[in-house]
């Protein structure tokens, strides 16, 4: 290039801020000495908007036209310019700082950022001119523009030129450029924001491979991961003033980067957690929002690319990250994990993962320190673990002996839960057990086989067997007694006895029965609860074959005397003939005593008439009759059942009854509705079986209605 035009160049540069038309006259003495027509350069400044007729640019019209000069000797003189135009203008720019009187600022601040937008417009030249490749840009261009970002030492212009030289050159660039550009980044001042740059260099590059899978090799060949994670490490370390959330935030980017480019690479992931890690410890408690909300979006990441925890759950340092996060977030965290699972349908197959997962929940799972079930919402308390009681149905594993290490571990961790999580983790775990009972009794072979080896560890030294499973479960229904929780835990202990008798143990579901009574004796006070309790025994135990007479009449005369000892008479009554089918199973093998049923009614009766006469007393009426008719439907039960105890002459002599009791009960004025429709329906039954005839019609002939 001339040395005139250097020279004239330079003089241009000293006086842009000076009246325009006098760079008017300057700029056409760089064109004649150029060789550029200058009614060329009035033909497009004439053409252009008036806004954009300013000093600066009339500069850049003055760029274009060089650029675009036909006769330009080669293209390196064409960058030679530009980036010499860039270096001046930039210097310019730098210069113009925003000082002196306040009136003074507003007309900088405009100046400013009209040399800016310039400045950028050489870097867009630059990016557009034919010729300049790879190796070039490599050798001339990135070197020259860097070394002027580095040496301005402004915070404004460092950050828009690295902005402008990721957005406007080539991805391809870039990828081979990567070592050259991120050596620059430690290097900057310290209030530039290096996290939106690194963030829109990493966003450029992934966009860059998901959109071309064939560059994907070469990412590996460059050795992206490492170049960027040494210059993130470099930038943390060279900016000892950078806040925890910068550090942070660079992280996320990074894995971000790595989830899309690539997303088989774990070792990838847990090497960017393993930094979190490191740069976390070395700082006190987390106590920053912004942080935390950053450490939440870097652990959410790996469960929304992976569909779900169970790729998450062999990276090493997740967990460990998790532990900087305070306890409120930790149960936001836990709760983004067991709703992540049952997104995905996400099945936990192994006692190892359920470990790390429960370490992972382990802010729902059990009190953390500082914080007490007392001091929690009950709603939210609620909401979390039915939560946790959901992801249990989650741990299955179709192998029986490491299904029982599952259950196992699950044990371990909700047993130290407290008692207010107990009556929520505890059921469903109890029924994933019996889950596996009855996956063992559809196995082949002897289903109650005893363990072949001594039990040493809990989860290792043990075969899965219905009676290890039925130990497990006792001591997790015992557990509930410290909460307490009489009403469940009977249930549960029902639960259990059932699937024992399924199993043919009838020791087993003999002492479930026993801790069952126990409840109902010690624990159950309340008259309704006791109801329900009770019906609750009555129809387990009438579904059970296993027992023997001994212990089965033992069980049932327990039954029936609690029936009889309810508080509320009609509570009583009905539980008597409910206890009826204690002694007459439909089944071709179930029991058939006709004679103990008809005892269970006839005190039933008695119950009933008890309950008439103290409706007298109290009310100056007998009251409704229902549960004469409520009897009378049991009689006509065992009537077509078979029962030979239960005559004709019986069920007649209660319909009779039931009649005159209506009639009695309102003489003047008609019978209460509910009772006397009951009846006519019984009634109307009866009449339909004596006219359908047959065998049935036959037995009923006799029966008036």
């Amino acid at each position: 290039m001339p040395y005139m035009s250097l020279l004239l160049l330079g003089v241009l540069y000293v006086v842009l801020m000076l009246n325009s038309l006098l760079i008017f006259l300057f700029i056409g003495l760089l064109l004649d000495n150029f060789g550029i027509s200058f009614r060329r350069f009035l033909v497009g400044l004439l053409l252009c908007p008036p806004t954009f007729r300013t000093s600066s640019t009339l500069l850049w019209w003055f760029t274009l036209l060089l650029v675009a000069r036909r006769d330009a000797d080669t293209v390196m003189e064409a960058v030679e310019f530009v980036l010499q135009n860039f270096t001046e203008m930039n210097k310019l720019w730098v210069r113009i700082q925003l000082q002196g009187p306040a009136r003074l600022r507003e007309k900088q601040e405009k100046e400013r950022n009209e040399l800016r937008d310039l400045v950028g417009k050489n870097l867009h030249v630059l990016s557009q001119i034919e010729g300049v490749d790879l190796e070039m840009y490599k050798q001339t261009v990135l070197p020259r523009v860097l070394e002027q970002v580095v040496n301005c030492k402004d915070e404004l212009a460092q950050y828009y030129l690295m902005e402008c030289i990721i957005q406007v050159f080539p991805d391809e660039y870039h990828l081979q450029t990567l070592e050259t550009l991120l050596g620059v980044c430690p290097q900057l001042q310290a209030t530039v924001d290096i996290r939106m740059v690194l963030s829109q260099l990493m966003d450029r590059l992934s966009n860059y491979a998901v959109s071309n899978a064939d560059v994907i090799p070469e990412f590996l060949h460059v050795e992206a991961f490492a170049k960027l994670s040494n210059a993130i490490g470099k930038v943390i370390e060279a900016q000892v003033d950078m806040p925890i959330v910068g550090a942070i935030t660079l992280y996320v980017s990074l894995l971000t980067f790595t989830l899309r480019v690539h997303p088989d690479r774990l070792d990838y992931v847990d090497q960017i957690l393993g930094a979190c890690v490191k740069k976390l410890s070395s700082q006190p408690k987390l106590e920053d929002a912004r942080a935390t909300k950053q450490i939440v979006m870097l652990l959410s990441a790996p469960l929304e690319k992976y569909n779900g925890i169970v790729t998450a759950l062999t990276l090493s340092n997740y967990p460990r990250v998790m532990d900087h996060l305070d306890n409120a977030t930790n149960k936001v965290m836990a709760m983004v994990i067991i709703q992540s699972i049952m997104k995905n349908n996400s099945c936990i197959s192994t006692a190892d993962k359920v470990d790390v997962l429960f370490e992972l929940i382990k802010g729902l799972i059990k009190d953390l320190e500082e914080v007490s079930v007392d001091e929690l919402d009950e709603e939210d308390f609620k909401e979390e673990q039915n939560s946790v009681a959901r992801l249990l149905h989650m741990l299955h594993n179709d192998d029986p002996g490491e299904m029982l290490k599952i259950i196992c571990a699950v044990k371990k961790h909700i047993l130290c839960g407290g008692p207010n999580r107990l009556p929520f983790t505890v059921p469903p775990l109890i029924f994933s057990a019996l889950n596996l009972i009855r996956q063992l009794q559809n196995q082949d072979g002897d289903v109650v086989g005893e363990e072949q080896h001594e039990v040493g560890d809990e989860a290792e030294e043990m075969h899965a067997t219905p009676k290890k499973i039925f130990q497990i479960l006792n001591q997790l229904i015992e557990a509930l007694s410290s909460v307490p929780a009489p009403e469940l835990a009977l249930r549960l202990y029902l639960e259990c006895a059932e699937a024992a008798n399924d199993c043919d143990l009838e020791p087993v579901a003999y002492e479930f029965f026993t801790q069952a009574f126990i409840i109902y004796e010690e624990d159950i006070a309340d008259s309704k609860a006791q109801v329900t309790a009770i019906h609750l025994i009555i129809g387990t135990l009438q579904r059970m074959n296993v027992f023997g007479v001994e212990n089965r009449d033992t069980l049932t005369h327990k039954a029936t005397g609690y029936s009889a000892k309810l508080l509320k008479k009609p509570d009583q009554c009905r539980a008597v003939y409910a206890c009826s089918h204690l002694f007459w199973v439909d089944d071709p093998e179930g029991i058939k005593d006709g004679e103990r049923v008809l005892l269970c009614l006839k005190r039933a009766l008695r119950i009933a008439n008890a309950a008439q006469q103290m409706a007298n007393v109290t009310r100056g009426s007998s009251g409704p009759v229902t549960l004469f008719v409520e009897i009378l439907n049991k009689y006509l039960y065992y009537f077509e059942k078979g029962n030979q105890q239960i005559t004709n002459a019986a069920i007649q002599g209660l319909i009779e009854l039931i009649t005159t009791e209506l009639q009695t009960d309102s003489p003047s004025a008609n019978p209460a509705p509910a009772p006397d429709a009951f009846f006519t329906s019984t009634l109307r039954y009866i009449q339909f079986q004596k006219q359908k005839g047959g065998v049935m019609g036959e037995r009923y002939d006799s029966i008036k209605v």
